[in-house]
């Protein structure tokens, strides 16, 4: 662990709590801004944020903050803990207050529909040289109400400038919140965002009662759904296998920590997604993500049938039942043919 800095956390839900949490175990002194001032006063005079990650005590170097040039102005990092739908509008406001050059951190997970920007894209499409030094991807397999109870975690700090990515890994790391390094800033994105769409169709088949089996086949082929793209917009396809791949695809699809995993359950069970959406009273992206990654696949021409088929009951009322047996009555073919496609166009790359 290097010396204590000044960190600015932008989101004061779960996940930025957490991760301001964990910066505070650092002995970093911690900015956490939300946009609401009620909650920053509760923060401040309870130590903790109940709303989002009940009972969690707050370490003493954490401050709330709702002005956001306050609570950037002097810091060395910013981290972006908004959701997907909020970040051009942060973002915007972060390069008007303009308080210098820092680096830039993002943990948010997923892909913006018409666009198809990655956060990452995003970001540097609104953040002028004279606000942002370095840019760097945090991401990996970890829900928030894990991290703040400290119980292990691994995820990884991804960044086209190595330094950069170091200097986040030695900011969060420590003996509970293990960082590794990644340059593949595009698998690792695409794996963050398109696991949520995957999640939300495991929650599903277990709305429906379908089990363990069919559950493995969904994460199974969502993986190769996963690669398809990712390889297709220039991702390593080693990047898939990693904590950002398969690791971050496991933890979602499989835990009722996971808010993609749990609205899927609830269609599922038969509840629509208006319903669903006010009933979770929390953002959940693979929706959004569902929508860009449908929109992907026909631009690039990508099957990507399990997409497609949660795209059916979002988006046009398609009963989850009928979706997932017409999944399942697809055209044969063969299994290997996906890995092949992915390898051999990897290949290709590295003999260019």
């Amino acid at each position: 662990m290097g010396k204590s800095k000044r960190v600015a956390v932008l989101g004061a839900g779960s996940w930025g709590t957490a991760l301001a949490l964990v910066l505070g175990d650092n002995d970093h002194e911690v900015r956490l801004w939300t946009h609401n001032p009620s909650q920053a006063n509760l923060i401040n005079q309870t130590r903790k944020n109940d709303r989002y990650l009940p009972g969690t005590l707050l370490p003493d170097r954490l401050t709330a903050y709702s002005d956001l040039s306050a609570a950037i102005q002097d810091t060395e990092l910013i981290v972006f803990a908004v959701p997907t739908k909020a970040m051009r509008e942060v973002a915007h406001k972060v390069e008007e207050v303009n308080t210098g050059p820092k680096t830039v951190v993002h943990v948010s997970k997923g892909i913006e529909p018409d666009t198809h920007l990655r956060i990452s894209q995003i970001i540097e499409q609104i953040l002028s040289p004279e606000t942002m030094k370095d840019l760097v991807v945090l991401s990996g397999p970890s829900h928030a109400e894990e991290v703040v109870k400290r119980h292990p975690t691994t995820v990884t700090s991804s960044s086209h400038n190595l330094k950069a990515a170091q200097e986040v890994q030695d900011l969060f790391m420590n003996k509970n919140f293990r960082v590794y390094t990644n340059s593949d800033v595009v698998g690792v994105e695409i794996g963050a965002a398109l696991k949520n769409i995957i999640a939300l169709a495991a929650g599903i088949t277990d709305g429906l009662g379908y089990g363990d089996n069919a559950k493995a086949a969904l994460i199974t082929r969502g993986l190769a759904e996963i690669a398809r793209l990712g390889t297709t917009l220039g991702a390593n396809p080693l990047t898939f296998s990693g904590l950002t791949g398969i690791g971050d695809l496991i933890v979602t699809c499989t835990s009722v920590h996971s808010r993609n995993w749990r609205a899927g359950n609830m269609l599922g069970k038969g509840k629509k997604l208006d319903e669903v959406l006010d009933e979770m009273g929390m953002v959940v992206e693979g929706v959004r993500t569902t929508k860009a990654a449908y929109q992907l696949a026909h631009k690039y021409e990508v099957s990507m049938p399990i997409t497609q088929a949660l795209h059916r009951v979002l988006f046009h009322d398609v009963e989850p039942k009928e979706a997932v047996d017409q999944l399942m009555s697809r055209m044969k073919t063969h299994e290997m043919e996906d890995l092949v496609d992915i390898l051999g166009e990897q290949q290709e790359t590295e003999g260019d």
